[in-house]
């Protein structure tokens, strides 16, 4: 299982550093499907594989000064406060509700991935870090925590489009601060599962997967900067769709997931 680790730990972080999130909705199925965890646990240690990724795909990002640091934090706060109650509401669902409730998030991610990789522009101007509503950035961060917390997933394919959308930021300005704001809200909601009694049944496999994400998500920053930005979300809106449809026929029609 730890040789099987290190590929599919450097294919998630390329995704990371790439388009900025989604980590997570890889590492979940991954785990539960492939290194053969159960869905509680699992959910706890894909917290952590997204939060080192995150971190370091965030690290050249934000000596680039591309990371809009005050927006990140304010962003976190209210996360964090909703990542827990999104931890006791994991605690209390069976491991075939949350792989059943995370499809339609998975759909909905591909299809917002999608559009926005459409309509962008390569040449869209930053206008550096706008001033924000701050209860816009209220709402959008406590709907991320409670997403981080009950799903196990960093959120990044929800806060890119919330930054970009609702809050007004470039898209690379976006992508540079969702990784901090998934660093925070993932180590939040990890905290908030060790909290409420949700452990990690493999610490060694949960290290090598977290280690391989993190040179993924490392090589994955650099090579964003090359390619084509749209090119890279719509490849992503098109992988998380195909992961969603698997795992719908295997709840529905196998009796899936392992161990639930």
């Amino acid at each position: 299982m730890l040789l099987l680790a290190i590929p599919f730990g450097l294919a998630i972080g390329l995704v990371v550093g790439s388009v900025g999130g989604g980590g997570a909705i890889l590492a979940l199925p991954v785990l539960v499907y492939v290194l053969g965890e159960p869905p509680g646990p699992a959910s706890t240690a894909s917290l952590v594989v997204v939060a080192i990724a995150a971190s370091a795909g965030a690290f050249g990002r934000a000596r680039a000064g591309l990371v809009c640091w005050r927006l990140a934090l304010r962003f976190s706060a209210p996360a964090a406060l909703a990542a827990l109650a999104g931890a006791l509401l994991n605690e209390q669902a069976g491991g075939r509700l949350v792989v059943l409730a995370f499809i339609p998030v998975m759909l909905a991610a591909a299809a917002g991935t999608w559009r926005r990789a459409s309509a962008l522009d390569e040449g869209e101007p930053d206008a550096g870090c706008p001033a924000v509503d701050m209860r816009r950035i209220v709402a959008a961060g406590a709907a991320v925590g409670g997403l981080t917390g009950f799903f196990g997933v960093g959120g990044g394919f929800v806060i890119v489009p919330l930054l970009t959308v609702w809050l007004g930021l470039s898209f690379r300005r976006a992508v540079a601060t969702s990784l901090v704001i998934i660093t925070l809200t993932g180590l939040a909601a990890l905290t908030s599962h060790v909290l409420v009694g949700s452990g990690i049944d493999d610490v060694g496999l949960t290290a090598a997967l977290a280690g391989a994400t993190a040179v993924g998500a490392l090589i994955g920053s650099a090579l964003s900067a090359r390619m084509p930005q749209a090119a890279l979300g719509r490849g992503f809106a098109l992988m998380v769709a195909c992961v969603a449809a698997l795992l719908l026929v295997d709840v529905v029609f196998l009796g899936g997931p392992p161990g639930a």
